[in-house]
């Protein structure tokens, strides 16, 4: 049985529209999205996000890609960006991806992966079946959380959560 998605055991909230020129639900990630290191050769690039339908009062949003196959025990955290303005509602492909993150706001904040950097890091699944990439976006009720960088990836999801008023997401897949 598949390990359950992250929003799956989270309080009901409405759903916002989550799109991409880069990802379909249910399809496999291109090598674009792919980490370059631990065996991959890929691009590792963040998609292309876009989305709309948030609630009255958002005032900020957070920006997440989770793996819950990853053979971790607690699965494995490829983007957690946080402090986007209410006003910002897409991001181009590759904004994730230093040295410049050419498309973020100014404010915003990368958190650690579970790769140990401050940016997007792509699919690097062990042979096997395919894994899901959950991206997901999370329209908040706050401007910002209140964290910085250094925040671990649970310590992000749980304000991210405390905060949430709607969220979407697309799940992609991906495996050796």
């Amino acid at each position: 049985m598949p390990a359950p998605l992250p929003h799956e055991h989270l309080p009901s909230v409405p759903e916002l529209v989550v799109e991409s020129d880069d990802l379909r639900g249910g399809e496999t990630l291109s090598d674009l999205h792919v980490f370059n290191d631990w065996g991959m050769t890929g691009q590792n690039r963040s998609p292309q996000l876009r989305w709309s339908g948030a609630p009255e009062g958002t005032r900020g949003y957070a920006v997440t890609c989770y793996d819950p196959d990853a053979p971790t025990g607690s699965g494995f955290w490829h983007w957690v960006l946080f402090d986007l303005p209410a006003s910002v509602t897409e991001l181009p492909q590759g904004a994730g991806n230093g040295p410049d993150f050419k498309g973020l706001p100014a404010g915003a904040i990368h958190a650690r992966n579970d790769y140990g950097t401050r940016e997007y890091g792509g699919a690097a699944p062990p042979p096997g079946p395919a894994h899901r990439y959950v991206f997901t976006v999370h329209a908040l009720g706050v401007d910002k959380l209140g964290l910085d960088g250094d925040a671990s990836p649970a310590v992000v999801g749980f304000t991210i959560t405390a905060n949430t008023l709607a969220r979407g997401h697309i799940i992609a897949l991906y495996g050796v």
